[in-house]
């Protein structure tokens, strides 16, 4: 009896680390996405043309870095911040601001069937849906 006592606890032990890396695996599993600007946009400084983008960003909790890239060339990077949505986003969409001279720079991406999205820059104040598949 004693046995079998140790073999259960060493089992639950693995049971429970293999919940909780699955569990981590999948909180990180949407580091991935696409983007598709219909114009030419500026992110941080790069000015991007219109075209496909994947999108590719790094970091635990709200605070990521944003990899924006054409094939495995990154093009960009900037920070990010994922944002819960009260809903999922209905399409994907690039969110733009237009700037005073008339150009847009990218304010933050959102994902078809998601609850989250990523903002970039300040705030969302003044942004204009841009582009969407």
């Amino acid at each position: 009896m004693k046995f079998q006592g140790k073999k259960f606890a060493t089992v639950s032990k693995s049971l429970v680390m293999g919940v909780a890396l699955l569990l981590a695996s999948s909180a990180f599993a949407a580091t991935k996405g696409s983007l598709e600007l219909q114009d030419a946009t500026t992110v941080n400084g790069t000015k991007l043309k219109a075209g496909d983008y994947k999108l590719q960003w790094e970091g635990s909790g709200p605070n990521v870095e944003l990899s924006i890239m054409q094939g495995k060339n990154v093009i960009a990077k900037v920070p990010a911040h994922v944002v819960d949505l009260p809903s999922p986003s209905v399409n994907d969409a690039a969110i733009v601001s237009r700037n005073n001279d008339g150009s847009t720079s990218l304010a933050g991406v959102r994902f078809a069937g998601k609850k989250f999205a990523l903002d970039l820059g300040e705030g969302s104040d003044g942004m204009a849906a841009g582009s969407s598949k």
